[in-house]
């Protein structure tokens, strides 16, 4: 091998080597990100299943509340026709 071969593989290896660090530090960011997203999706206190959860609990007993108010209204509507109609 010549000088100048030798000099174009060392070179190549260098970048090679740089390429691979910086790889490294990406790898490193992402195993972070990737932690960060887990928690915040499964955080059995915080996290996003938790939050559906207790939407779906609010949402179940807002639904409840709303019938009832509901039937109640129509009972008192359906009263005061019957007491002003047929009274």
């Amino acid at each position: 091998m010549t000088d100048d071969q030798m000099q174009s593989l060392l070179t190549s290896i260098i970048e090679m080597k740089n390429n691979l660090e910086r790889m490294a530090e990406k790898q490193e960011e992402m195993i972070s990100d990737v932690k960060e997203i887990k928690k915040a999706v499964y955080d059995p206190d915080e996290g996003l299943y938790a939050r559906l959860k207790a939407l779906e609990t609010w949402k179940d007993s807002m639904s409840n509340v709303i019938w009832t108010i509901g039937t109640g209204f129509i009972g008192l509507l359906l009263n005061t026709l019957y007491q002003n109609l047929g009274g």
